[in-house]
């Protein structure tokens, strides 16, 4: 290479060079804002209400044991298809056998005593039948000695003596009838003990047949607790063997919504829901109950809200974690923006006072000397709108016009946690809106320099 040519290369370097330096050395003194911006779109909007919650059978039932011992037999397991009266367990039954025949023997006894009472009550009356004749008698006798004793046949003593052992036997006659009534009550009271044999006798066979485990509907056995050779106690409460789920084809999810949003939920609403067996996939559903009962946890109220739907693919298992999305409200042909650009704040200009969205950072306008992104810089960042939360009120975004931002207030309406339906005098879709700022003189903080 010759040296003009060297020469010619070196002054051409040192021209770009120079000019590099002249034009960063400008950027530094006289830095200028560069923004992000996307457009306003018209179209439609649905808010939403999201939450978590867990899929269960719109119907299972608890099939538990009545009475105590150790099981003998468990014929049903997981996944097991059961009718109903199907038996799918057994108790060890010979201590029940055995009270069963305590009972019945007991009830033989009562029975046998009834007959015991029943004769004393004949005999009692044949003593009184005999009580009775003798009183005849005595009576007859008695009026004989009367007239003998005017006649001066007998003495008055002998009269006297007729009329005492008439007086006796009519205190016999009443004894005996009244011992008559207390043997009809001792036959009653021995019939009343035979009933409560019959009881004893028909509760025991009760107990007998619980040794008998049942299913009581028709259904698919999603739990089983026991295992042969396990003992259950009734003491307290039935204990919990087998879960039988009544149709796995008709299902729901049981999910929590918090009472600042409780108030928008309805019966019927339409609920989308996804599961993580199953990514990408989105499942729909269909609100059916709103519980009232509020259950509060660490100060945080929620209330159930049952979302049914239909699982005849049998896809989706009971205890799957479901991320449920409530559409509340829908609304058509309407601008909106990203959530950002009602978040927005330009530092450097100048504070405008007005009302703002709840979370969001009042807006500035003036003269833009400097850019700022919420959370650098010493900028907080704004909290962002809740999703599905009817945020209508005032706001605020920034339009870029000519490289310049201009602030323009507006109406807020329903977002569904991406974007926020706006309205304002002149605003049109298609208008450029700031979403974010970054300041030219942030290149300074990456140690960057001009060759």
């Amino acid at each position: 290479m010759t040296i003009p040519r060297i020469t010619s290369l070196v002054l051409t370097v040192l021209v770009v060079a120079g000019a590099g330096a002249w034009w960063w050395s400008r950027a530094e003194r006289n830095p200028e804002p560069q923004y992000r911006t996307t457009q306003i779109e018209r179209g439609a909007i649905i808010a939403t209400v999201t939450s978590s919650g867990t899929i269960n059978p719109v119907g299972s039932v608890s099939v538990g044991s009545q009475v105590s011992g150790q099981l003998r037999e468990v014929l049903a397991d997981f996944n097991s298809q059961v009718r109903a009266g199907e038996v799918i367990a057994r108790i060890d039954p010979e201590t029940f056998r055995h009270r069963v025949a305590q009972a019945e023997a007991d009830l033989l006894a009562a029975r046998a005593q009834v007959l015991v009472q029943k004769s004393q009550v004949e005999a009692r009356r044949a003593d009184l039948a005999r009580i009775e004749v003798a009183l005849v008698e005595s009576r007859r006798n008695l009026a004989r000695s009367k007239d003998l004793v005017e006649r001066g046949f007998i003495s008055e003593a002998e009269r006297d003596k007729a009329v005492s052992q008439v007086q006796s036997q009519e205190q016999e006659l009443a004894a005996g009838r009244a011992a008559i009534e207390v043997a009809i009550a001792q036959v009653r009271n021995s019939e009343a003990v035979v009933r409560q044999r019959e009881a004893s006798v028909a509760a025991a066979r009760v107990d007998l047949e619980r040794t008998v485990i049942r299913s009581p509907v028709d259904g698919v056995v999603i739990k089983r607790a026991v295992d042969a050779g396990q003992t259950v106690a009734a003491s307290l409460q039935a204990p919990e063997l087998f879960v039988i789920a009544r149709n796995l084809s008709d299902m729901q999810v049981d999910t929590s919504i918090d009472e600042t949003d409780i108030g928008r939920i309805r019966t019927g609403q339409t609920a989308i829901f996804t599961v993580d067996a199953y990514p990408g996939r989105r499942f729909s559903g269909t609100i059916s109950q709103v519980r009232m009962a509020a259950t509060s946890v660490q100060n945080v109220i929620t209330y159930n809200v049952i979302v049914t739907f239909s699982n005849a693919e049998g896809m989706l298992l009971p205890g799957m974690t479901a991320n449920v999305r409530i559409a509340t409200e829908t609304r058509e042909d309407v601008l909106k923006v990203p959530n950002a650009a009602l978040r927005l704040r330009i530092a450097g200009l100048t504070d405008v006072a007005g009302p703002t969205r709840p979370g969001e950072t009042a807006g500035q306008t003036g003269t833009p000397v400097q850019a700022a992104v919420p959370g650098q810089g010493g900028v907080p960042p704004p909290r962002p709108p809740v999703a599905g939360a009817d945020n209508r009120g005032a706001g605020r975004i920034w339009l870029l016009e000519n490289g310049e931002p201009r602030m323009v207030e507006v109406r807020t309406g329903i977002s569904d946690g991406l974007t926020t339906e706006i309205s304002a005098a002149g605003l049109e879709a298609g208008a450029e809106v700031i979403v974010g700022a970054v300041a030219t003189s942030a290149r300074r903080s990456t140690g960057l320099r001009p060759f």
